[in-house]
């Protein structure tokens, strides 16, 4: 305890000492380092939450719309068991084929349409939540209700009430001459902020899903878990409890693999190239290092003369690089945490006074040129013209910010291990003898 107590009295006055020596390059640099960690700190956790934000709510829209946890396929006539496990959520039964539409204009569309049991809503109500129905309801009680994604309906120039003509692609096409059609009415218009969904899907009576396939319909058990990763323990389970399905059980790890691979690879790739400002502040904290070496060689050979071990010393040089380390993740952490819950706030104010400037600017130009330098349309870092987002989600997952964190503070330590490893051939005798 007390060779700790000296050894970090020495390494806080090196550190006071070299703030008060504004002219020392060490001091400089090891200011600069404080900064690029903060920085590095900063940018990594922005960042790595954004994608977060991105790629959940995508994941979270497709196993909560399309395609579940674990997918059981039914033979046909089997009907839907009824699970009974501690893990399971919810299980639907559900149908899907191809379809055109067609609406109020001459404009057709092909839709992917599922057909879904009357008390749907009841049975899954997450996936009705993650629809946000925007106008009307997910009724599809009746027969000829249909249920059509915000943008799907926008492309055929339909509102509620409107008709709709279906005609299903499933089947032998070439046995007839053109699909039969059947009418629609629309009851309900969802915007899932999921474009796929929104401008291909569509949802009816299951029923009547099942007919319009003329017995070539397949129907399929969608189940959700309260614990995703555990689905390859249900998975077994299931297999156990019904053996006759075991080879028709599927997870969302397999039927999503490769779009999640891509993701998964995404964002590893996007951490390290951010990660690489560790590095260059890692070669800054080290050449400061070094430099206070070289600054302080009669100090430490007078602690060598006086009995201080090597390393003693070095870790007096390994204790200010951890110093500045958590100097510089804290000041990049605690600014991230603020941002990341106030993003759209901070684009939102970013955006106004963007617009402000150019408010003035299009007066100024009104004035003196008579017409605006910029049009009527008001700025916006995502307009909804261009990207299919309302805001920029930001999702903060606790281990990779410690992780992040870690990786700031550990930089400049190991830094300063390295740059604190040649004073093990630093000899007292030598330096005093020279520095006389």
């Amino acid at each position: 305890m007390e060779k700790f107590r000296w050894i970090s009295f020495i390494a806080l006055r090196y550190l006071s000492h070299s703030k008060k020596r504004r002219t020392s390059s060490a001091s400089v640099s090891s200011r600069f380092a404080i900064g690029g960690i903060a920085i590095g700190v900063f940018a990594l956790i922005i960042v790595i939450g954004i994608m977060n934000g991105f790629q959940m709510g995508f994941i979270e829209s497709i196993l909560e719309i399309s395609s579940f946890h674990i997918r059981i396929e039914l033979p046909a006539g089997y009907p839907p068991p009824e699970l009974h496990h501690p893990a399971i959520r919810s299980s639907l039964p559900f149908t899907e084929f191809q379809a055109i539409l067609k609406g109020r204009s001459t404009k057709q569309q092909v839709a992917l349409v599922r057909g879904l049991p009357v008390n749907a809503s009841e049975l899954d109500s997450t996936m009705v939540q993650a629809l946000q129905i925007q106008r009307g309801a997910f009724d599809i009680q009746e027969q000829n209700a249909i249920v059509l994604g915000a943008e799907l309906a926008r492309s055929l120039a339909l509102r509620l009430g409107d008709r709709v003509s279906l005609a299903s692609i499933t089947g032998d096409l070439l046995a007839e001459t053109k699909p039969e059609l059947d009418t629609f009415i629309v009851t309900g218009i969802f915007r899932s902020n999921f474009y796929e969904f929104d401008s291909t899907w569509a949802f009816i009576n299951m029923d009547r899903a099942l007919a319009l396939q003329d017995a070539t319909g397949k129907v399929e058990l969608g189940i959700k878990l309260l614990d995703r990763w555990q689905d390859q323990r249900v998975v077994q389970d299931l297999a156990r409890q019904y053996p006759a399905l075991a080879e028709r059980i599927s997870s969302w790890r397999n039927y999503n693999r490769s779009f999640f691979s891509a993701l998964r690879t995404e964002k590893l790739i996007m951490f390290l190239l951010v990660a690489l400002i560790f590095v260059v502040v890692s070669l800054n904290i080290y050449q400061a290092q070094r430099k206070t070496v070289l600054e302080r060689r009669e100090e430490i050979g007078l602690l060598r003369a006086l009995g201080a071990s090597i390393s003693a010393i070095q870790t007096i040089f390994i204790t200010d690089g951890f110093v500045i380390g958590i100097a510089g993740a804290t000041l990049g952490l605690v600014p991230a945490l603020w941002f990341s819950g106030n993003i759209t706030l901070f684009f939102s104010i970013l955006e106004g006074l963007v617009n402000g400037v150019l408010g003035i600017v299009n007066g100024a130009a009104g004035l003196l040129f008579h017409s605006p330098v910029t049009g009527d349309q008001n700025f916006a870092f995502f307009s909804p013209q261009v990207f299919y987002i309302k805001d920029i989600p930001c999702r903060l997952i606790p281990h990779e910010v410690i992780i992040i964190y870690l990786f700031g503070v550990l930089s400049a330590s190991l830094a300063a291990v390295w740059a604190a490893g040649p004073l093990s051939k630093l000899y007292p005798a030598e330096v005093l003898r020279y520095d006389q």
